[in-house]
């Protein structure tokens, strides 16, 4: 994984310190992983991927070619464009209940002329506290 990780910094064109201020990390602690010091975190994959989302997982992590890549995106843009089309259909469904509403407090008689006289929270303790506006 050391040689890829070089060679993503080698190919953005970017310093250690720059490649390390892209991916929110201390210079230093990209020094340790290019000497061979430390070994690559989770959490700094997980943020050279993020920086770097043309980065294929499996070639960082265990030099597999990025072959795969191009299967799994179809259907991450497939998940992606079918949340946008959930979310189209439960917007339509909340317009539809608002003039349910409106038939309901119009048939119990509540109008907007209505005024509140109090205010009751009744407590688990037993207790109560009363609101008058």
């Amino acid at each position: 994984m050391l040689n890829r990780i070089k060679k993503l910094i080698e190919d953005s064109d970017l310093s250690n310190g720059d490649f390390a201020a892209k991916i929110d990390i201390q210079a230093s602690s990209l020094s340790h992983v290019l000497s061979g010091r430390n070994k690559p975190s989770l959490d700094f994959v997980m943020k050279v991927l993020n920086a770097f989302p043309e980065v294929d997982a499996d070639w960082l992590l265990f030099g597999k070619n990025a072959e795969t890549q191009k299967i799994v995106s179809p259907v991450v843009s497939n998940e992606s464009s079918m949340t946008k089309e959930e979310e189209q259909v439960n917007y339509g469904a909340v317009e539809k209940v608002k003039p349910d509403i409106q038939a309901v407090k119009s048939s119990l008689g509540l109008t907007n002329k209505s005024n509140i006289e109090r205010i009751v929270f009744f407590f688990s303790d037993g207790s109560f506290k009363e609101y008058l506006p």
